[in-house]
């Protein structure tokens, strides 16, 4: 099944269960969906690969962590509550998520095999990384981890 048909049979289940939040959510996604789908086909591919896809739930689920954090910094609480509940189910539909450790483990890794030994090497890192953990890990959470291997 794809990531589009899910979506669809989400929507339903959503409706029917009369869960609001979730609705919304799930709506979200598939109109993103359908927005990049159009610009593929403009460009005159088919359909998005799944790892389009895959960049196209964890760019939201970017947004949504970015969002928590300023809600946080100026005291919307009800704000950050309401994307810390999207971000959760934005989350269900991208593979499950690396520990710190795990993370750390591939930097390494990594890192031995470019050769990299100081903060100046950070580039030469973090592209084979990303390319390693797209969707598995939060950028900015590698690029600390990145950051303090490489100091």
């Amino acid at each position: 099944m794809s990531l589009k048909d899910k979506i669809t049979e989400d929507i339903k289940a959503a409706m029917k269960a009369k869960e609001k939040v979730r609705l919304e959510t799930v709506r979200s996604i598939k109109k993103v969906i359908l927005e990049e789908e159009v610009n593929a086909r403009a460009a005159g591919k088919e359909s998005l690969t799944e790892t389009q896809e895959m960049d196209i739930l964890a760019r939201l689920a970017k947004q949504r962590r970015d969002s928590i954090e300023q809600y946080t910094q100026v005291g919307r609480q009800e704000l950050a509550d309401q994307e810390a509940a999207e971000l959760a189910i934005i989350e269900e539909y991208l593979p499950k998520q690396l520990s710190d450790d795990e993370i750390a483990q591939v930097i390494d890794e990594i890192i031995v095999q470019v050769g990299a030994s100081s903060a100046k090497d950070m580039g030469k890192v973090m592209g084979p990384v990303m390319q390693q953990l797209r969707g598995k890990a939060d950028g900015k959470k590698v690029q600390e981890i990145v950051k303090t291997k490489l100091n």
